[in-house]
Order: structure tokens, then C-alpha cells, then sequence
């Protein structure tokens, strides 16, 4: 328990629903949708349309979704890959001919954007109430107008220069060449018509006619190799999910091209010690090896699964665990492997990626995992100027030499970074669970689920506790951990340094069966907020 007389959070207890998300509309968009009788998916979709327009350097319609979804007595969660495709057109050769590189507002970063196919699709098959009816709060606040957070005002200030490169964006997101005043009024009126476009008309208004004009017609001016056939064939898929034991509980990822086989591989190498009794250096030196090796081969061998084979059964194998614990050495650093691709996305600030993260438990049962970016800040900045639609640059992650498994190709998907996690047990959810934050979610799915199921914090202390980060040649410490242990990791051998930002936020629901009642957490590191009633 907390001590109530220093700042801080106090976890969020409910006997029927709750929710958790990074931004206060969200959040109570979603308790209204499940106090009027939907259930976790209508609320989720809402609350997710909610923050692609108050949150909208997070998160879009112009970008990407991934979901898990455990029904009431199901035993297994179901899997939704949300993820656009590169155009037909885009293939190494064509980037090595030209010359060409996917740089961050490039319009070669811009995949098809999957959310709005994958809200359609989860609906469809797992809600109660129709899609317009679920955009109408969205619809609601891009028209007349939302107030600026201060985490979003925060961020919106330092994305500004993405925004000012694109005069339609520009036009759209800069008030006199800045971004709004936090706590001052804010409307996206053309993004306000397209949701209702939306909403009439389905995915097809989204996929198809004078949007899809819109978009394709920007993709071009830019150079881009997007054709209208690209976005028509826009698809989101249902998949498999792939998971591994820890502490006596099963945990849930996305699969490949999604970076949570990373999270599963890093739980696998720590099963072999009892972290909860390892000192804070020993367990902040155990982390970051434990990272640098998973990402290491996420680098390496991670790719759309449909396109390229993964070699998902090794890498949570015990022959790959028992190599991975073998190579760490508790008394020193050892060198990383790092490819020169990754020490440039550190270098060009691309580590730690905007994106929303949510979660809902309804009053049935029903848990909801959910996470939807745009990678960067404001993605690629690229707006469609009638639709106000914004762009993602997931492209990004893409290579372009051919043959790594990554590689881009025509209808292929990038590498991704946002993953939506579900921890069950004895075949029934305990808690759906995210952490934002690019590159480090997998990462952040470690840190919390630890501190959960090892240090026995509450949901809420976990997702407070100070985060730390081994990637791209540095070990990134969070302000909270003391001096003396950053110390000591520098005299293992680790690059530790302050992080420049704050590492990701989170969102976790836990499901306490024996007391019939849900407990709630979300981060101090975003604006948002968990309900519950």
C-alpha cells in the first residue's frame, strides 16, 4: 500500500466494469458506453475514436491497431493484427534503383492505415453496438472542440517541427506557427466530417471513395506509390497469439510482425532467478542484458510472419532460454550486438515512439486489450488536406535491403512496436495490460509484469515504479532510480544515462475473482485515468 501522505496514485477498485486509458475523455467515454449497457469492445472502441482526436500526435485514424480479446469463459484470448501494408509497388529493387530511404515524413513510411478496418472488425464480431453509433463521442469533440491535457499539450509543443514541415498539417495542428495553449479549446473539424463519413458508411468510407482519394492524392504529390487498389484491399487480420508461462500465469502476445515474442523470450530468460529477491542493481543489470539479448534478435529475425519466416518455436524454446541465461554474467555488462540501423534510430530520437494504450473489463467478464499509434509524433506529418486525415510513418521500420525479414515488399507489414498484452490463468483472464512507448513496450511489458508477479506490487505501484531501458548502445535510467544504483551499473560496464523522456506509460485492469471485484491502474506519466463502477 502507498504511503498517503507522499504524492501519488491510488489504485482504482470497482465491483462491475472498469476501465484504463492515457486520456481523461477516454476514459470517461467508456464508463458511459458500459453504464448504459455495452460491453467491453463498444467501450473500447469509443474511448480509442475518443483519443484519435483529443490525443492526435498519439494516436489517428491514419494509423495502426492491435487487439486482444478474452470473452467470458474463454480460454484462450483472441488475437486482432490491425497493421497497414506497403503499397503493391514497394520493393527493395525499387528503393535501390531510385535511391530511395524510408526516412521519417517520407511518404514511403506511410503503410495503409489498419485502425479504423480493425475497430470495424471487433465490432462486428465482439460488440453489441454499431460503429456510428460508437464514433458519435469522437464525432462529438473534433466538432466542438476538446480541451488540451497537459501530457498532451507537453508533447504536442516538442512535435512541433513534424507538423510545420506539412503546411496542411501545419494549417491544421499550429495555432500562429505553435501548438495550442494547454488548457485551451481545440477543434479537428475535417477530421470531423470523416468520422462521420465513417460512421455512415463503414470501413468503405474510410478504404474507399473521396477519403481514400484524398490520401492516395497526398501519398503521390510526395512521391509515394500508394494507388487507391492499395487502400481498397485493406484488411485486418485475426492470428494466432503466441505466449509462455511465468509465475504459474500464462502470458499473451500479438504475434510477429509485433515485437511481443521479444516480452515472452525476456520472461523465459528471467524465470531461471527469484528477481523479487535480487537487490536494485542486480535486478536493474539482470533487465538490461536480458534486453539487449531479446532485442537483439528481434532486430534480426522479427518480420511480417506472413512474408517471412520467423522462428517463433525457437526463440521460446529451452534450447534459446538456456543459451540466453547462460550468456549473462551478474557481475558485469557484456557487450551488446548492435546492427548500425539501430545505433541511427537512437541517434535520430526514434527510440520511444507516441501511441495509446487501453483497457476495458466489463461487467460480464469481457477483457479488452488495446493499442493504437501512429509511431512518431504526429507520424509522418503528412496530412490528407480534405480529410484531415494524418498519416502514420510505421513504414519506418521497415529495410530496405532484401532478404532481411523485414525487408519492405509489396503488402507487407512492418516490424511493429505497439503490443497489447493479456495475462490469464487456469484458462480465464486475469488482466488485460499495455505499456506504451515504441521500442520499449516489450521491454515495459517485463518491467511491469515483475513487478506484479515478483516484487508483489499492486497495479498501480507497478506501473509507477521507475523504468529502465538497454537499447541502441545505452542503458536509460528513469529519474526515480536512486544515484547509487545507476552508479553501480556504470561500474559493471553499463552506458547508463538519465532518460530524456519519460519511458512509455501503461494501462492495467486486474481481475480478482476471489474477492469479485476489479482493481485499476493507470499511469502517472500520461494524463489519463482508470474508472470503475
Amino acid at each position: 500500500m502507498r504511503d498517503f501522505s507522499a504524492p501519488g496514485r491510488s489504485p482504482v477498485y470497482a465491483a462491475n466494469a472498469a476501465v484504463a486509458t492515457s486520456h481523461p475523455l477516454a476514459t470517461l467515454t467508456a464508463i458511459e458506453i458500459l453504464r448504459a449497457g455495452g460491453n467491453a469492445v463498444d467501450a473500447g472502441i469509443a474511448a480509442v475514436a475518443v483519443q484519435c482526436v483529443v490525443d492526435p500526435l498519439m494516436t489517428g485514424i491514419g494509423g495502426d491497431c492491435f487487439s486482444l480479446y478474452a470473452p467470458a469463459g474463454a480460454s484462450v484470448p483472441i488475437a486482432l493484427d490491425g497493421s497497414g501494408r506497403a503499397p503493391a509497388a514497394a520493393t527493395p529493387d525499387w528503393y535501390a534503383e531510385h535511391g530511395v530511404a524510408i526516412t521519417p515524413t517520407s511518404p514511403h513510411a506511410v503503410t495503409v492505415p489498419g485502425a479504423v478496418g480493425a475497430w470495424d472488425l471487433l465490432v462486428r464480431q465482439h460488440g453489441t453496438r454499431p460503429l456510428s453509433e460508437l464514433l458519435q463521442p469522437a464525432i462529438g469533440y473534433a466538432e466542438n472542440g476538446f480541451v488540451i491535457q497537459q501530457r498532451v499539450g507537453w508533447d504536442w509543443q516538442r512535435c512541433v517541427p513534424r507538423v510545420a514541415g506539412d503546411p496542411h498539417a501545419a494549417a491544421t495542428y499550429l495555432v500562429g506557427g505553435e501548438a495550442p495553449a494547454i488548457g485551451s479549446v481545440f477543434r479537428l473539424p475535417k477530421l470531423a466530417a470523416t468520422l462521420r463519413r465513417i460512421a455512415e458508411e463503414g470501413p468503405r468510407g474510410f478504404y474507399e471513395g473521396p477519403v481514400a482519394d484524398d490520401m492516395v492524392r497526398r501519398l503521390n504529390e510526395l512521391g509515394g506509390l500508394h494507388t487507391a487498389e492499395d487502400f481498397a484491399a485493406a484488411r485486418p487480420d485475426v492470428v494466432t497469439p503466441v505466449s509462455t508461462r511465468y509465475r504459474g500465469y500464462d502470458v499473451y502476445e500479438c504475434p510477429p510482425a509485433g515485437q511481443g515474442l521479444a516480452t515472452l523470450m525476456m520472461l523465459n530468460v528471467l524465470s531461471h532467478y527469484d528477481v523479487g529477491a535480487l537487490s536494485d542493481l542486480d535486478r536493474l543489470h539482470l533487465f538490461a542484458e536480458t534486453c539487449k539479448q531479446a532485442y537483439h534478435h528481434r532486430d534480426v529475425l522479427f518480420g511480417d510472419a506472413d512474408l517471412a519466416r520467423v522462428p517463433v518455436e525457437h526463440l521460446l524454446s529451452d534450447a534459446w532460454k538456456a543459451a540466453a541465461h547462460g550468456a549473462i554474467d551478474m557481475s558485469r555488462a557484456r557487450p551488446p550486438k548492435i546492427y548500425p540501423e539501430i545505433a541511427r534510430e537512437v541517434a535520430e530520437g526514434r527510440a520511444h515512439k507516441d501511441t495509446v494504450y487501453l483497457c476495458v473489463v466489463d461487467r460480464d467478464g469481457n477483457a479488452l486489450s488495446l493499442i493504437n499509434s501512429v509511431f512518431q509524433g504526429f507520424g509522418s506529418g503528412i496530412l490528407a488536406p480534405e480529410s484531415g486525415v494524418l498519416l502514420h510513418n510505421r513504414g519506418l521500420s521497415f529495410r530496405t535491403e532484401a532478404g532481411h525479414p523485414n525487408s519492405i515488399g509489396p503488402g507487407k507489414r512492418p516490424m511493429h512496436t505497439i503490443i497489447p498484452g493479456m495475462l490469464m490463468k487456469n484458462g480465464q483472464a486475469v488482466a488485460p495490460f499495455g505499456v506504451m512507448g515504441g521500442h520499449y513496450q516489450a521491454m515495459g511489458h517485463v518491467e511491469l509484469l515483475s513487478g506484479l508477479l515478483d516484487r508483489g506490487l499492486d497495479v498501480q505501484e507497478a506501473l509507477d515504479a521507475p523504468r529502465s531501458f538497454a537499447y541502441g548502445g545505452s542503458l536509460e535510467l528513469e529519474g526515480g532510480i536512486p544515484d547509487a544504483a545507476m552508479a553501480g551499473l556504470i561500474e559493471r560496464g553499463h552506458p547508463a544515462i538519465r532518460a530524456p523522456l519519460p519511458l512509455g506509460g501503461g494501462q492495467i485492469i486486474w481481475i480478482d475473482r476471489a474477492a469479485g471485484t476489479l482493481v485499476a491502474g493507470s499511469d502517472p506519466r500520461k494524463d489519463g485515468a482508470a474508472l470503475g463502477y
